[in-house]
Order: C-alpha cells, then structure tokens, then sequence
C-alpha cells in the first residue's frame, strides 16, 4: 500500500463523476485513503483536489475556499436538468438582448445571492438524494439557500443562429449551483436559459495549471516522484492562521494536548481553527482557542513524536 500523504490536484476529463475519479487514483496509487474536495458533474471538467492518506482530514477547511469557473450558457432554451444532458422544456423563436443588458444583469448577480437548489443535484431531502427522486419523474420543493458570488465578467458572446451564447467567469463561495446560476441569468434577461459548457478553473486555491492528468499520475507514480507533486496539507489550507508554539510545549502539542495561551505565538484572537507549528518550522496540526478558558485545544494533529 501506498504512503503518500497530501494534495493531489487533478484535472477532471469530461465523462468522468468526482467518485470515478477517485476510483481511478485509487487503483494507479493501490491506496484506498483518498477524499475528494467537492463534487463535478460528468461533463464538466476542470479543478478535483484529492486528499490522500491523513490529508483527507482537511477537507472541510479546504472546501471553505471560493471556487472560481468558466461556464457557457445559451439563451433561449431550457430543460429539466438545468444543463444539455436534460430534455426541452421551453423554448422561444428568437432571442433579442444586447450586450449592454447581458453585462448589467451579470453585474447584478455579484455579492449574496439566493439559489433554489436543481432537482438534478446532490442535496438530500428526507434522507434521499434530489437526482434519485428526479429520476422517478417527482419534483419536490427546495429551500433556497444563500451563496456568495464574489466576482462575475463575461468573457465572450457568440451571436450566431437563433440562440446566442454567454460565457463568463465567476468566483464563488461552496454549494453555488452554476448551472442554476445560468438558469437565473436568463431569468434576469426574461428568458429561458440553458448551461452548455462548465470548466472549474480554481478549487481549494489550487489552480488548473497545477493539476496532473491520469496520464501525469500514472508516470509520475512510475517514476516514483509522484510525492514530490503533491501539495503538502498545511500549504493547502492558507486561510487559517499561522502560529508557533514554544519549544518547551511542542511535545505537548504533539501528544494532544492542550496549551496554554501563553505558549504559542503570537497570541490567539478568536475561536477559529488556526495551523501550529514548531520553532523548527514543522507543521503540528490544527488547534483552536477554546473559548471559555483560553487554552489552545488540538483539533486535529499530524506531526507524530
């Protein structure tokens, strides 16, 4: 078995679920400890991070981070899934909008907006998946939830035929439905509208340049260098502050257990997660700040004596 431990940034092909993909790296890597960072439908490609060995333990910090894509929606049309793997469900003659109306309405989608999650999606209701329950032909309300689009440009047009085509990129917080975004745009146009295209250019903080392929893990792994592409846990998390803990505490820290305030630098503001390290410079593991009594409590640690 495999002792890899890290980030392994993947670029997702078209054809492929979040869970094949995991499948796959399993096999090429003979390891069975692999998370992935959030879920990609089949056609779009793009961005998959994958937690290996202790790194999956950092998954939820890491889906904390916005993600940013590149989609190309096409208006006039609409179907039951949101995307062209679904069936018509409205359709106009013709399309009349000018790009002056295309970017105002783009412009305001930016900041806190609320989404009706797609009946083709991952979101549980009474215990069963919403997609299981599309595919028996029922439709069930959704709550609407709140997302974040941090930033939102259209990249290019095409006017050609009957149904222009859209493309533009966004930055976005987790749980944001672009294929729902899509859909609300043309709403906002007063029109039906359909996703065509999606590519995740950014997840976790990692970018697209960053990923391997099959082909790139497969040699690597060949090779036996494959350890050295992989992003080590802490540098994945960037968000959560960096603090050191005293010399004479870091075998504490290493055993779990709890620190006082006064032995870590500089001084912990607030209850969030931060990352610890020793005066060496090595990665401790997360801990945080306990509210009540002031103690630097460990969360989750990695560094064994």
């Amino acid at each position: 078995m495999s002792d890899l431990e890290g980030i392994l940034a993947v670029y997702k092909p078209a054809g492929f679920t979040s869970h094949d993909v995991v499948a796959k790296v399993r096999r090429i890597l003979k390891m069975k400890r692999i998370g992935h960072t959030g879920t990609l439908d089949p056609e779009v490609t793009g961005v998959l991070p994958l937690c290996l060995g202790r790194a999956t333990r950092v998954v939820e910090y890491m889906q904390e981070l916005p993600k940013e894509y590149y989609a190309t929606l096409r208006l006039g049309i609409a179907t039951d899934t949101e995307d062209l793997t679904g069936q018509i469900i409205q359709q106009v003659d013709s399309v009349s909008v000018t790009k002056e109306d295309v970017v105002q309405v783009l412009n305001s989608f930016q900041g806190v907006i609320s989404q009706v999650p797609p009946m083709y999606s991952a979101v549980k209701v009474d215990g069963k998946r919403l997609y299981e329950l599309a595919r028996e032909g029922k439709t069930v309300e959704r709550k609407s939830r709140e997302v974040t689009i941090y930033e939102i440009e259209m990249t290019d047009t095409s006017w050609d035929g009957p149904y222009p085509e859209l493309s533009f990129r966004v930055l976005c917080s987790k749980g944001t439905y672009i294929r729902t975004l899509c859909v609300d745009i043309g709403r906002a146009l007063g029109l039906p509208s359909v996703m065509v295209k999606l590519t995740r250019s950014k997840s976790a903080g990692i970018d697209a340049e960053h990923c391997l392929t099959f082909d790139d893990i497969q040699r690597y792994m060949d090779e036996g260098t494959l350890g050295s592409h992989l992003i080590p846990v802490d540098q994945a998390i960037p968000q959560l502050p960096v603090h050191t803990v005293s010399e004479e505490k870091t075998s504490a820290a290493i055993q779990g257990q709890r620190l006082s305030y006064k032995s870590v630098e500089p001084e912990v503001n607030g209850d969030g997660p931060i990352r610890l390290y020793d005066v060496k410079g090595r990665f401790l593991g997360i801990f945080q700040r306990q509210e009540d009594t002031g103690a630097i409590a460990p969360v989750k640690v990695f560094l064994q004596e």
